[in-house]
């Protein structure tokens, strides 16, 4: 079962159902695999490119055999409402297997069924999974499988986890053939991070730099000092300086100050917190200077920049 919320990945949910009907198409005579689309009246959903889908059903009784999957996407706060939350609270108590795609997640989070499980979400919710639910153990990977529940980063990734979903059904065989047919030769495991090696990305292939831009992400809120940043790394400031100027064409500091910035206009965009609770956790012990730094950044100030088509906490 596919719960269709507005605003939802319209590839992520094609990833998943395209393997699902591949993998019908495997033995003549055998349906592995059937579905239904729903969605909170029964009513067609448009996902966030505008594209409308039309769904079978709207929130109906679900049986302890099925599996439940929630697609969401942009604003996914809007299509949390109090009547879809108290419907997956019910249904799946009744047992069944039950995730999400994309930020589905933050709609599962809400109803309460991912308190302490390992959880993932598209990396731009990431940030505000994390302020708002500290209960839920959120990783940085492509999909996750904690018992019963699994939750996927969406899009592409929706494939390597319907594989993971079909190989634990069925067995490695089908989920291989399912792969050779969608021409996707390397199915990706649970463990593999949503944006790729950061070496890969950047195109870097100095491990002290990658190290040191490592340790910058895990120290968002807690800024170290270049010091301490490049003793850390088990270099020099000197040699840090050069590895930015060589490898990224810029500073340290002026690196360091991007990541936490875009964490801030993250939390801008996909909650309600204050200003002053963002600064601090973005590392700005003086609102003033967080203002000062985000105008610089990006043409305006924070509390003008709030991106409210991508608020999760907005809900009916």
């Amino acid at each position: 079962m596919f719960l269709l919320l507005p605003g939802f990945s319209p590839l992520g949910m094609t990833c998943a159902q395209e393997a699902l009907a591949l993998a019908n198409r495997y033995a003549q005579g055998r349906q592995y695999y059937d579905w239904l689309l729903l969605s909170e009246d029964g009513g067609p959903v448009t996902a966030w490119n505008g594209l409308q889908v039309s769904v079978q059903a709207g929130l109906i009784d679900l049986d302890h055999r099925d599996t439940l999957i929630v697609c969401a996407g942009v604003d996914a706060g809007a299509g949390s409402t109090r009547k879809v939350l108290g419907w997956l609270r019910r249904e799946t108590r009744k047992g069944m297997d039950f995730g999400s795609i994309s930020s589905g997640s933050y709609t599962l989070a809400l109803a309460g069924l991912l308190n302490g499980r390992r959880a993932t979400t598209h990396w731009e919710y990431a940030s505000a999974m994390a302020e708002l639910f500290p209960d839920i153990d959120l990783q940085d990977v492509i999909y996750t499988v904690d018992g019963r529940v699994f939750t996927c980063a969406g899009s592409a990734a929706s494939i390597d986890l319907i594989l993971e979903r079909i190989g634990a059904d069925y067995g490695t065989e089908l989920a291989t053939w399912v792969a050779d047919q969608m021409v996707y030769p390397a199915p990706r495991p649970d463990s593999q991070a949503q944006r790729g090696f950061l070496a890969g990305q950047l195109g870097i292939r100095h491990r002290s730099l990658v190290l040191a831009i490592d340790i910058m992400q895990s120290n968002l809120e807690d800024p170290l000092s270049p010091t301490e940043l490049s003793r850390a790394a088990g270099m020099s400031t000197r040699q840090l300086e050069r590895l930015f100027a060589r490898y990224l064409a810029t500073s340290p500091n002026r690196y360091y100050m991007r990541l936490r910035l875009e964490k801030a206009r993250s939390l801008l965009a996909q909650t309600d917190l204050p200003l002053t609770e963002i600064s601090l956790l973005c590392g700005f012990k003086a609102p003033s200077h967080f203002s000062k730094a985000y105008r610089k950044a990006y043409g305006v100030p924070p509390s003008r920049d709030t991106g409210g088509a991508n608020l999760l906490v907005s809900r009916r």
